[in-house]
């Protein structure tokens, strides 16, 4: 009767069945596919490709041969997985841009930095480099245990003898399950100075073993951003280095300046990055490059990046760091198996996980050569024996019928063991001369000697150690080099951008459309009041120059928007355009939406806990916050401000705690306040009533009052004065202020206000993008109650009137004649009497002389406006 097939069946707990089958995978891709181990810093595959290859007789002084024999041989004895996946990795064995010192010198194709694949394996021969066939040496003296293959039929080494410390002077890379190790390469000498320091003192710190080992040493050299990254992958065996391409910047005669990259990080595919450098100045990510082009051979890397002329190279380079490959990020995990377990070690524990190693190659290779010399004097020993009886044992032998007769009555009569016996039956008549008699007399006096030596060895552990001192030293003389890659230190380790880029004073403007650029602050030169400027920057016809601040390239820019969110650039991140162009839209550099726009840019030098951030919205609401509140700020913005229902934020400023504020309206009015009576509030608070307005009037401005300072207005059809500060009395926040200008057709609305202290220039935009610069003391000083002057001739047929005002730093006044000639400008300069001569323009004369009786009668009336 035929089986009942469900007595074959059993049941199982399929989670445990799961979980253990699961463990069994991972363990296995763990020690047997993915981690080096720690005391050779190979792989299964590494080890069995280079173990073939001696197997083979393919040494480094031997003639190449054909890949495909090697693979065929790894994959039929020892690695039972596809040919290709063992080619590919002896082909990253002989890459020198992926080992640091080649295990396998490759003759043919074997890929390049661009990426470029070997030629396949039947094309393209190999055999061991020189400092592989340290991995192996002493190999055959019993210096390390072997294993079945995968099929029993074999036998692989389960490590090799590594004579030199692998794991961290070649590094290693390997997904497991659940873990995965990222070692960087080393230079040689320094990491055998390392061994050698820990086989001296055993309590050697971290710390000092960095004076000795002071980072990474990649193939492809390159720059190591710092040493704080270093510190902490040895202290903990995880970490992060910087990586950053080694590039110079020429100037040729013509004044142009050309990047030249020398050297890319480890691992940067050289192609990729060029193609990735060409995309982004096709969209426009980064201008300035008009010319892109690899110039490599065989003597070295060269990518030439050609710059504009009026582009700065230092940030296009910078550009570069960020945007791509040229620095990346090489994340250390100094995960290794040691003794079959995976573990993270810190700098010293591979260090002295190596060290034992190799006390145990040296105390195996000693011990099986003390067995062999020990062997063979007990040979010498019986044939001394045998020459000193040489007559009675030639007779006894004679004597014998067989073989086995002669050996056992040789074992007998001279008490000779069977080796001693078998040796003197196979000694030949020769050794019976003279000189045969005393050349066996010597190699066993020396025999004698080696083998005291060698007990002697095994007796001592301080002899061991310095026997792998010398054979690491004499290593390290052999094959040691250069250190490829520098690393930038001296306060470096958290290296800015900035860092790259030369501290100058520029000038950043933004249009109502959200054009920004950023020019030299030397663009501009002062011009006498009244001139028609020049041409500041090119616009559409609907479109004109909103904002322009001074700054320097290092200082860190915040944007505020009409939304109450707050973005952050550095000054030089902002790209630099000519004088007469329009720039770039910001939506290009900061996250904003499409219905938001810059209403306020705010330059910081520096946070400091004492600072605030002053905010004023259209309908009159202020709020104070700390500048520490606005430290982080995120690629999408942060909101800076929770604004009530249809308003907006007009104006943000620094303050220290300790000023006075001034808020000015469209329609003249002015209220002047401590800031303390904001109380500091949360970023994204709403605020308190700064001042209050008419149904028809809104806040233009907001700035901080110093006291001895004087304010200045300037008004929508050019007209602008200057008032002291003693004028504007202090009131309580919430007041509807006092007159500040009077405002009337001719001189029209007010535009703006600043805080002016007679040693800076003002600069004035209109809405064609025409920009005048003059000295602020150009401008008359009046009372609050009067019109002022005028400053600025506009086109009254284009419709133009001025948009915004900006403080700048003072610049030396240059001769009128001398812009004539500069800017070819000179029917547009005029002096203060062809503006009085005029027909629609009033003399400044009557202008003042008339405000001091104006002001007398507006005074009066000026307390009724009070609140």
């Amino acid at each position: 009767m035929a089986d009942n097939p469900q007595s074959n069946i059993k049941e199982i707990n399929i989670s445990q069945e799961m979980r253990s089958s699961f463990l069994d995978y991972a363990m296995s891709v763990i020690v047997s596919r993915a981690l080096p181990d720690v005391r050779d810093g190979l792989k299964p595959v590494h080890r069995r490709v280079l173990y073939a290859m001696h197997d083979l007789g393919i040494h480094s002084d031997k003639p190449h041969k054909k890949s495909a024999r090697i693979v065929g041989d790894v994959i039929g004895k020892y690695h039972p997985h596809g040919d290709q996946a063992v080619y590919e990795t002896m082909v990253r064995m002989a890459q020198d841009f992926n080992q640091r010192y080649i295990l396998v010198d490759g003759h043919g194709n074997f890929g390049s930095v661009d990426g470029d694949s070997a030629a396949a394996m039947r094309y393209t021969e190999a055999r061991m480099s020189k400092i592989s066939m340290e991995l192996l040496r002493d190999i055959n003296k019993d210096t390390i245990d072997y294993q079945p293959n995968y099929d029993g039929e074999e036998k692989e080494p389960v490590v090799l003898p590594s004579r030199f410390p692998n794991l961290l002077v070649n590094g290693s890379s390997g997904i497991a399950v659940g873990m995965a190790t990222n070692i960087p390469p080393h230079q040689l000498g320094e990491v055998i100075d390392g061994v050698l320091a820990v086989s001296q003192d055993p309590e050697i710190t971290i710390e000092e073993l960095m004076e000795i080992i002071p980072g990474p040493d990649f193939p492809t050299a390159a720059l190591i951003l710092g040493r704080s990254g270093i510190r902490k992958a040895y202290e903990t065996g995880r970490g992060s280095i910087k990586l950053r391409a080694k590039a110079e910047i020429e100037t040729k005669s013509n004044g142009r300046e050309t990047i030249i990259v020398h050297e890319i990080p480890y691992q940067v595919n050289k192609a990729k990055l060029i193609e990735r450098i060409a995309e982004l100045v096709r969209e426009k990510k980064i201008d300035g490059i008009t010319d892109l082009r690899d110039e490599s051979d065989r003597r070295g890397m060269r990518i030439v990046i050609e710059v504009r002329r009026d582009a700065n190279a230092n940030v296009i380079l910078n550009n570069l760091y960020k945007q791509t490959a040229m620095q990346t990020t090489f994340g250390v995990n100094l995960l290794a198996l040691v003794n079959g377990e995976p573990k993270v070690l810190n700098l010293k524990e591979c260090l002295v996980h190596y060290l034992d190693h190799q006390r145990v190659i040296i105390r195996r290779r000693t011990e099986f050569e003390l067995r062999k010399a020990e062997a063979r004097a007990h040979i010498l020993e019986g044939l001394r024996i045998a020459l000193d009886h040489i007559d009675e044992i030639i007779t006894l032998i004679r004597s014998s019928r067989t073989t086995d007769e002669a050996r056992e009555g040789l074992m007998t009569n001279f008490n000779l063991s069977e080796k001693q016996a078998q040796a003197i039956l196979d000694m030949r008549l020769q050794r019976l001369t003279g000189l045969e008699r005393e050349k066996i007399e010597e190699e066993y006096q020396e025999l004698v000697k080696l083998i005291a030596e060698l007990k002697a060895i095994l007796a001592d552990e301080e002899k061991v150690l310095e026997i792998i001192r010398e054979e690491l030293t004499e290593i390290k003389e052999r094959f040691n080099d250069e250190r490829r890659t520098e690393i930038v230190s001296g306060g470096l380790e958290d290296i800015e951008d900035e860092d790259l880029i030369p501290v100058e004073n520029i000038v950043i403007t933004l249009t109502h459309n959200g054009y920004i650029k950023r020019l030299p602050a030397s663009t501009y030169r002062s011009q006498k009041r009244g001139g028609r400027g020049i041409q500041g920057m090119g616009t559409n016809e609907d479109d004109f120059v909103e904002h322009l601040i001074t700054l320097s390239t290092h200082d860190t820019v915040l944007y505020f928007t009409n939304k109450g969110k707050v973005y952050r650039t550095k000054g030089y991140e902002i790209p630099e355009y000519g004088r007469t162009s329009k720039g770039l839209p910001i939506i290009n550099l900061l996250g904003i939406e499409k219905d938001e726009w810059v209403n306020t840019i705010i330059p910081i030098s520096e946070y400091k806990d004492d600072w605030y951030l002053f905010f004023t919205t259209k309908h009159g609401i202020s709020k104070r916050s700390p500048i520490a509140s606005f430290l982080n700020i995120r690629n999408s913005g942060l909101i800076a401000v929770n604004l009530r229902e249809d308003d907006e934020l007009i104006s943000v400023r620094l303050t220290d705690g300790t000023k006075d504020m001034i808020i000015g309206t469209k329609n003249g009015l002015l209220i002047r306040f401590h800031e303390t009576d904001v109380r500091s509030m949360g970023r994204t608070a709403t605020g308190v009533k700064g001042i209050t307005l008419d149904k028809s009037d809104e806040v233009v401005g907001m700035e901080v009052l110093d006291e001895g300072a004087e304010i200045l207005i300037v008004t929508e059809n050019g007209y602008g004065k200057r008032t002291p500060e003693h004028e504007y009395r202090v009131q309580n926040r919430g007041g509807k202020g006092i007159k500040t200008s009077n405002v009337t057709e001719k001189t029209g609305t007010l535009v703006g206000m600043k805080v002016v202290k007679g040693e800076e220039d003002i600069m004035l935009i209109t809405t064609r993008g025409v920009l005048i610069r003059m000295d602020v003391n150009d401008i008359s000083s009046l009372g609050r109650n009067t019109q002022g002057v005028r400053l600025i001739r506009l086109d009254s047929g284009e419709n133009e009137r001025v948009a915004t005002i900006a403080k700048v730093e003072k610049e030396e006044k240059m001769d009128e004649s001398d812009l004539d000639e500069s800017d070819g400008h000179s029917e547009d300069h005029h002096s203060e009497s062809e503006l009085g001569s005029e027909p629609n323009s009033e003399p400044n004369s009557e202008l003042n002389s008339n405000s001091e009786v104006e002001q007398k009668e507006q005074d009066n009336q000026t307390e009724d406006d009070e609140e």
